[in-house]
């Protein structure tokens, strides 16, 4: 006899060679029990973990019969399936009245739960189907008769998921949906005699059903991101466009400062040689003025520098030529008759004398009038005047247009970049006035400021947002 076979026979595990077929059985099981403890934990996890409780469904659309949609549709299948469950049941089932109307009032009232809570429905349906299963396996109509759900059970329930879909993670509806399926597998093996197995039925419908909810909320998921990010993004358009129009305020106004600048800076310099008999500490006060205003001119033109955009920089000679006022508005408008725009001018009989940046601002804020007109409303009469009050204290500039005479023609432009109304209201709050611009009721439009004669002192906060936003 060989050694092998007197191993086999005599060896520590018998001659019948049961304990190692008995052992490898336990490790097995062991190992299959280790893998599935953290499935079963995260299954667990999932099914006892609600996402955003207490939140009705639809709850943030504005429409309001969009949001009392899910109570009308809920309200409808409960009323429906509760008399219909309980005829199925004791009826067609023979369960006993009492308890299949207790069994059909837990399977279908929870879908009023659903709208807020579709997890903790989902635990009262099911429990309540579970126990109806066990239940009918005790009745005598079960016979030919699908199980271990019935016909008004798969309807509430398939319900039921829909809420669930729109409601929960992806990963809780793939718990919900394996554990519909275990369920219906354990009960196919002690399923009663002649019945018709439903549970295939119901694993299959649930998943098309979640599926599809599902996908309906992430396809609403991403639309809503993207009109969130598309608001963030009109936001930052506007915010770019209001710091552009400042910048380009502040370059214009640079040559109006630096030219005063520039008069310290020779006044300084020639004090000591117009004016005869000056001390030498004076000749030296004179000095250091004329040398902290050279600093400070190339510190304006350095901040010119950091404001000045790549497409100024090529552009640099229209910015150093002299800044217009009010004295060339009737240029301007003989440009855009030419244009095709018939425009009337009114100015103040006698000369207005205005700060630079008052002066400045009132030409700009015509000019983008006018050019609105000829973009929008080509060919309408417009009204252009400059005005002083009475108490000479503010200047009035007023542009009204009327509406195109017919033919109309199609506006050149039907939708602009926003810089025209931003310019002119940083303009008018940069002089401390005011602006008010509108369409009209025969479907013109207006604009009306007020600038003070003098530039306030003490310029407003740039960081402010008051009256500066976007229309």
């Amino acid at each position: 006899m060989s050694k092998r076979s007197l191993l086999s026979e005599d060896g520590p595990t018998g001659g019948d060679g049961r304990r190692p077929t008995r052992e490898s059985a336990l490790r097995v099981a062991r190992r299959v029990a280790g893998a599935a403890r953290p499935a079963l934990r995260v299954l667990a996890t999932e099914l006892g973990t609600p996402n955003r409780p207490g939140t009705p469904l639809f709850g943030n659309v504005q429409r309001r019969w969009v949001r009392n949609l899910p109570y009308a549709v809920a309200f409808a299948f409960a009323v429906s399936l509760l008399p219909s469950g309980v005829n199925v049941l004791h009826n067609d089932y023979g369960m006993a009245g009492s308890l299949a109307g207790a069994l059909a009032t837990a399977q279908s009232v929870p879908l009023l739960l659903a709208v807020t809570r579709p997890l903790q429905a989902w635990w009262v349906m099911f429990g309540a189907n579970v126990v109806c299963a066990v239940v009918l396996t005790g009745v005598d109509g079960v016979a030919g008769r699908p199980w271990p759900w019935p016909p008004t059970v798969i309807v509430g329930y398939l319900a039921l998921m829909l809420a669930l879909s729109v409601r929960e993670r992806r990963r809780t509806l793939i718990a919900v949906w394996l554990t519909t399926g275990v369920t219906g597998i354990l009960f196919e093996a002690v399923a009663p005699d002649r019945s018709e197995s439903s549970w295939v039925l119901m694993f299959v419908l649930s998943g098309v059903v979640l599926l599809l909810g599902a996908a309906l909320r992430e396809r609403g998921d991403a639309q809503r991101k993207l009109l969130e990010q598309e608001t963030i993004s009109e936001a930052e358009r506007a915010r770019r466009t209001l710091l552009e129009e400042r910048a380009r305020i502040a370059r214009e106004l640079h040559d109006v400062v630096a030219h005063h600048m520039s008069v310290i800076t020779v006044q300084a310099d020639s004090a000591p040689y117009r004016i005869s008999g000056i001390p030498q500490e004076a000749q030296e006060e004179f000095g250091a003025i004329a040398a902290s205003a050279r600093e400070s001119l190339a510190e304006m033109r350095r901040l010119l520098g950091v404001l000045r955009s790549e497409e100024t920089e090529r552009q640099d000679a229209p910015e150093k030529a002299p800044q217009p006022g009010i004295g060339q508005l009737p240029k301007l408008v003989e440009a855009t008759v030419r244009a095709g725009v018939p425009v009337e001018l009114a100015l103040p009989e006698e000369p207005v004398a205005l700060e630079p940046a008052v002066d400045l601002s009132a030409y700009r804020i015509v000019q983008e009038a006018l050019a609105n007109v000829v973009r929008h409303a080509p060919g309408a009469s417009t009204r252009v005047s400059v005005t002083v009050t009475a108490d000479r204290a503010r200047l009035t500039v007023l542009v009204v247009n009327e509406p195109p005479a017919p033919p109309v023609t199609a506006p050149l432009e039907t939708s602009g970049t926003g810089h025209g109304l931003v310019g002119m209201r940083e303009r008018v709050r940069l002089v401390d006035g005011t602006l008010d611009t509108g369409p009209l009721p025969d479907g013109g439009f207006r604009v009306a400021a007020q600038l003070p004669l003098c530039a306030p002192r003490t310029p407003p906060d740039p960081l402010s947002t008051k009256d500066s936003d976007a229309p």
